[in-house]
């Protein structure tokens, strides 16, 4: 899915969004049905689950990609300073992802425009310690806090359960949902 990643690209990925505006948001849903065209359910109202990824254009022309990925040895939230055709294949094809700009959503309204004021990783850790993966990572304006997670739903159709470390994208609106999937506090 992606390529490999180390903590520092990371972190240097984060601060190259600190200070920049989000001015265009793209999700990157999968594709079903029997055409392989119908695209997923991905608005459940306090978040969202943009399976593949979520590609972010700043307001000077920068381009980021939210992915999952396993490039710290479990599945977590990848960032990449590049667009999401870097790391996807079969955008708009048949069983591919769907290109669905989500820019206008409600959610999206009171970041879209907003300085990033700060982006901070939620690093988890394995029970021994040894071995941090990032889960998600926080994007907040002085209006507005999002969080952009490696996770899915732990049944379909949703319950209040949700498992972090997934091959599966989703977007978090509330700090007390972010509670409730799990992701760490300490971004």
């Amino acid at each position: 899915m992606s390529s490999s990643l180390t903590a520092v690209e990371y972190e240097r990925t984060a601060a190259m969004l600190r200070g920049r505006r989000i001015h265009r948001v793209v999700y990157y849903p999968l594709m079903g049905g029997e055409d392989g065209r119908d695209v997923e359910e991905w608005d459940f109202g306090t978040w969202h689950q943009p399976t593949m990824g979520v590609e972010l254009f700043t307001d000077d022309g920068a381009c980021f990609s939210a992915v999952w990925g396993s490039s710290f040895d479990h599945y977590g939230l990848e960032v990449f300073p590049e667009p999401m055709t870097a790391h996807l294949r079969m955008i708009g094809e048949p069983g591919g992802s769907a290109a669905v700009a989500v820019t206008d959503h409600p959610r999206w309204s009171s970041l879209v425009d907003r300085t990033l004021t700060s982006v901070d990783i939620a690093w988890s850790q394995d029970r021994e310690g040894s071995l941090r993966t990032p889960a998600a990572i926080r994007l907040c304006s002085r209006e507005k806090a999002v969080w952009i997670a490696a996770g899915s739903p732990a049944e379909w159709p949703p319950t209040d359960v949700h498992h972090l470390g997934t091959d599966d994208v989703m977007v978090v609106f509330t700090a007390g949902f972010a509670a409730k999937v799990g992701i760490p506090s300490a971004c």
